[in-house]
């Protein structure tokens, strides 16, 4: 039974992606089952989080885990002065997986190369986070019936947006074209831009945001602008509402168009965009569970076909 690590979404093959996918659509149609009885599942947070801990956590639920960990790492040893290190290893000791989100980049990958047991990312600093990419690609998927060939567009904090910069690596199977709208001081990163030069990404920049500009959009992914990120409080007060999705600006969309975030939303999404049909934000969350679900199975070595087979599903 081969473990896995899941770390960067960068290291999965155009197939990997596909049978995670498949995964997430068997676990979306039987969410509760014992696949996981027994196990013992980690959750540890170093940074504030909602859907993604809870996710993580009822999708290790409804697998038949037990959870343990914290949501508050002043709550922890940590307090007390433990390094990553100590408490990976110790955490170890008493998970079979560990899921962790980190302030700093490249922590799950330090954590990966000392566990004897499976990290799953679950966000570090402005670098990745791949559990929300697969959900991300998982409805991406579900609401356009494919992957090839769509116009995606990034809205607000590509700079520091960690759910953009792993979209962009999860879509380069799949030949789209990104549409990167954002304010110059929060602009996609080089390294990204680059990234997408040596694979083939079709993208495009723009400054401008209006219903002009998202017309041929087939998925139009807005982000928050993250003020946990920034060390100069007036450049975030400078930046923070430059760009507002508000329900006028969606009169000449494509019909297939839908609205994805990562959540949680601050001003960016107004509220009477929640009632139209192409708000697609709060379905999106409910697909983490499911990803979720897929993620701690392949880490497990738990298989498509296994899943297929079990006979554990509880209605």
């Amino acid at each position: 039974m081969q473990k896995n690590h899941f770390i960067t979404i960068a290291n999965l093959s155009k197939d990997d992606l596909m049978y995670l996918l498949s995964m997430a659509e068997e676990f979306e149609k039987h969410p509760n089952r014992e696949l996981l009885k027994g196990k013992v599942v980690a959750t540890l947070f170093y940074e504030p989080s909602t859907r993604t801990r809870l996710s993580f956590e009822t999708a290790a639920n409804r697998l038949g885990a037990r959870v343990i960990g914290f949501s508050d790492a002043k709550a922890s040893s940590v307090a007390k002065g433990e390094t990553l290190k100590d408490t990976i290893l110790m955490v170890s000791n008493y998970a079979d997986v560990i899921a962790m989100r980190h302030y700093i980049e490249g922590a799950a990958q330090y954590a990966s190369e000392i566990a004897p047991v499976p990290i799953i990312n679950a966000g570090d600093g402005a670098h990745m986070h791949p559990s929300q990419c697969l959900l991300d690609v998982y409805s991406i998927y579900k609401t356009q019936g494919t992957l090839e060939n769509l116009n995606i567009y990034l809205v607000g904090d590509l700079k520091y947006g960690r759910t953009v910069h792993s979209l962009i690596m999860a879509m380069r199977h799949f030949n789209p074209t990104f549409h990167f709208i954002a304010p110059k001081e929060l602009s996609m990163p080089m390294e990204y831009k680059i990234y997408c030069k040596e694979h083939g990404i079709k993208f495009q920049e723009h400054t401008v945001f209006n219903e002009k500009v998202l017309a041929d959009a087939d998925i139009l992914y807005m982000t928050r602008v993250q003020k946990e990120r920034f060390s100069d409080l007036m450049e975030y007060e400078r930046v923070k509402n430059v760009y507002i999705l508000r329900n006028d600006m969606l009169c000449n969309v494509k019909e297939n168009m839908r609205i994805l975030h990562p959540l949680p939303r601050v001003n960016e999404i107004a509220y009477d965009v929640d009632d139209n049909p192409h708000a697609y934000y709060i379905q999106q969350a409910k697909n983490g569970l499911f990803a979720r679900e897929a993620i701690f199975c392949y880490c497990l070595g738990i298989t498509l076909e296994d899943i297929k087979k079990d006979k554990t599903i509880i209605e």
